[in-house]
């Protein structure tokens, strides 16, 4: 199935603690149906002090499941994504506006 979101997109949050906030998709793994944002999603994590870092309790964003994600469209609303041919090359584009999102 093709990717309806990919790295770069700029999305906003559905459902959850981070509900309604928006940023930029960092990674996908689309095995576990997960993607990492970055400024959402933060949890604390200890690291261990070594010679290149300081360690200590650092914050990271840990992945978040995409369907509790949307894509923002030019309005900045939340909207679905859709595929359709233009000539022979297939293209994403938001329902909402039918907008192509990457030409």
């Amino acid at each position: 199935m093709a990717a309806k979101l990919r790295k770069g997109d700029k999305v906003v949050v559905l459902t959850g603690k981070d509900k309604g906030k928006e940023g930029n998709i960092t990674s996908v793994d689309p095995k576990s149906g997960k993607a990492v944002v970055e400024g959402i999603n933060i949890a604390i994590r200890a690291t261990r002090q070594t010679q290149t870092s300081q360690g200590g309790r650092l914050p990271k964003a840990m992945p978040i499941q995409l369907s509790n994600l949307a894509l923002v469209d030019a309005n900045g609303k939340a909207t679905r994504v859709g595929f359709r041919m233009e000539g022979d090359k297939k293209v994403r584009f938001a329902k909402t506006t039918g907008d192509v999102i990457d030409a």
